[in-house]
């Protein structure tokens, strides 16, 4: 039996949100709008399950015993694979984001040094203070 959303408290902390449907197979952690079938909303018990199940497999379990203790827990069947491939897609996106956000500081701090070396110069800096307003 689920507990009801208001029954489980958000202990990761995350806000989940709605996101958009993309594919034909719906992801661990989520169903369908029952209003927009293009439109998949967050069952915060699934997900906060998945977290916890995140910190066992750092904790050195492996995935088919995380898999079978969260599909115990939700019963929602999740194979070990598809854990797997849910825990790679979350740590590349992590990744990915947190290359991102180190290259756009890197990318103002060049941007910054130059419109200072212009100014020092007298040169018009209209240009780049454009693409510091974009940052």
């Amino acid at each position: 039996m689920h507990p009801s959303e208001e029954d489980v408290l958000n202990l990761s902390g995350k806000a989940w949100k709605p996101i958009p449907r993309v594919a034909r197979t719906i992801p661990f952690g989520y169903q369908v709008d029952p209003e927009d079938d293009k439109v998949l909303i967050p069952v915060l018990f699934e997900l906060e399950a998945l977290e916890q199940a995140k910190k066992h497999l750092k904790n050195g379990h492996s995935l088919r015993n995380v898999a079978a203790w969260l599909s115990g827990v939700t019963e929602r069947r999740i194979s070990h694979n598809g854990l797997k491939k849910r825990v790679d897609i979350e740590r590349r996106r992590t990744t990915k984001a947190v290359s991102l956000k180190k290259w756009a500081n890197i990318y103002k701090d060049s941007l910054e040094k130059a419109k200072a070396l212009e100014e020092k110069l007298g040169k018009d800096t209209s240009s780049i203070e454009a693409a510091l307003a974009e940052l």
